[in-house]
């Protein structure tokens, strides 16, 4: 299904939900006018109203996907919502779930019917020959549910009679749950990206800091052994974080302390050349993030504060609360862009950039998760240093931190 297809549903929606509240807003009203009796409002709104709800209590199971563990959760709201005798979703393999009387006979034959339908593609509406006279199962229609890549199973409708009306509401909810299913797709995609954006980092964490880190470290050994010891344990701890298993978020003060274990490795590779200020409203920490989005951030600031110039680097890193969101800056005095050529790098134009991915990957993996509204502004000029600005809600659906870890923020 198409991006736009998918807008659309997401309108469709929307005005579904509006006429709920709609339709709540009335029922409120009269209930106040008739102080004699209670109206829920005519036939047509009272079964609208019930759709909906019943819609709204099938949905979080299938964005699951489509697995047992779904199924068996949505079935029932499924044939709630048809108003049929019995109900079942399948695989292409086996029936998932069924709800309803007739399981013990009708279960077996379902899947045949399925296989017939998975080679057409279409809805049917067919007889089951069901031969006992106490079973309400006497036609059942099979409904496609596709995903992304094609067809993935079937919805089957039993009913005591064949029925037009049944074909098409069948054939409708199947479409629905189908959009319920690439919607889950979508999510696992997502997840998968920013999986994978997230190994990208860490590869580029990997080859050269590591490497400058330990070297820097073996300096002290003999001159400042507890400067050393303190040193390794700053690496352990920053290596650990990066490299963690868990979580697409974290808190922000687990993201400054994995920061700061980043520049004091860095402080003692360039010394006093390394100037750092820190900022933090205490109010602000426990916002939920993007797992290594600052960090990228700073090792820039670093880069082209220090590596790319023989003057003192002074880097500033703000975070401070604005209402309804935390607003974090990166800035450094070092030998900054050239604007146009930012732009290339952000749109994966000019990948041998010495910016490497870490300032295209907090871009892609912020707008991913906020939207576009809060990507990254950043300004920069030849010699002008670099100032990258961040805004992050504290608050939005499907973001949550991981566990934080051992070491509490010093801030």
């Amino acid at each position: 299904m198409s991006g736009t297809a998918l807008v659309v549903l997401a309108v469709a929606g929307s005005a579904l939900l509006l006429g709920a509240g709609w339709l709540a807003g009335r029922w409120h009203a009269r209930r106040g006018e008739r102080a004699a009796g209670l109206d829920l409002g005519t036939p047509v709104e009272r079964a609208t109203f019930h759709t909906l709800h019943t819609a709204s209590l099938a949905a979080p199971p299938l964005r699951a996907g489509l697995t047992e563990d779904a199924a068996r959760k949505a079935s029932r709201r499924l044939r709630s919502l048809l108003g049929t005798e019995a109900l079942c979703l399948t695989d292409r393999e086996s029936v998932l779930a069924w709800d309803g009387p007739g399981a013990d006979h009708h279960q077996r034959r379902a899947m045949a019917r399925v296989a017939v339908m998975l080679e057409s593609g279409r809805s049917q509406s067919v007889r089951t020959e069901c031969q006992r006279p106490d079973c309400p199962l006497k036609w059942a229609v099979v409904a496609p549910l596709t995903g992304e890549d094609g067809m993935l199973g079937a919805l089957v409708a039993y009913g005591s009679r064949e029925s037009a009306v049944l074909v098409r509401a069948a054939t409708e909810v199947a479409r629905w749950v189908s959009v319920q299913l690439e919607l889950s797709e979508l999510d696992r995609s997502r997840t998968r990206l920013m999986e994978a954006e997230i190994k990208a980092l860490r590869a580029q964490i990997s080859p050269h800091f590591i490497f400058n880190s330990l070297a820097a470290i073996a300096s002290f050994v003999r001159t400042d052994p507890e400067r050393a010891r303190d040193l390794l344990l700053e690496f352990a701890d920053f290596t650990r974080y990066s490299f963690r298993r868990h979580g697409e978020f974290t808190t922000l003060a687990e993201e400054l302390r994995s920061v700061e274990q980043y520049l004091a490795l860095a402080g003692a590779r360039f010394g006093d050349r390394l100037k750092v200020t820190l900022q933090v409203a205490p109010e602000v920490l426990p916002v939920a993030l993007p797992f290594l989005c600052l960090q990228p951030l700073v090792e820039n600031a670093v880069k082209h504060g220090l590596e790319d110039s023989p003057e003192e680097c002074r880097i500033t890193i703000t975070a401070r609360d604005a209402g309804a969101e935390a607003v974090i800056t990166v800035e450094d005095n070092g030998i900054g862009m050239d604007p146009a050529l930012l732009r290339r790098i952000l749109a994966g134009e000019h990948a041998g950039s010495s910016s490497g991915i870490g300032l295209p990957n907090v871009d892609e993996r912020i707008r991913q998760v906020y939207g576009d509204d809060y990507g990254p502004v950043i300004e920069t000029g030849i010699g002008a240093g670099l100032k990258v600005t961040v805004r992050i809600p504290k608050y939005r659906a499907g973001v949550h931190s991981s566990p934080p870890g051992q070491h509490p923020p010093r801030y």
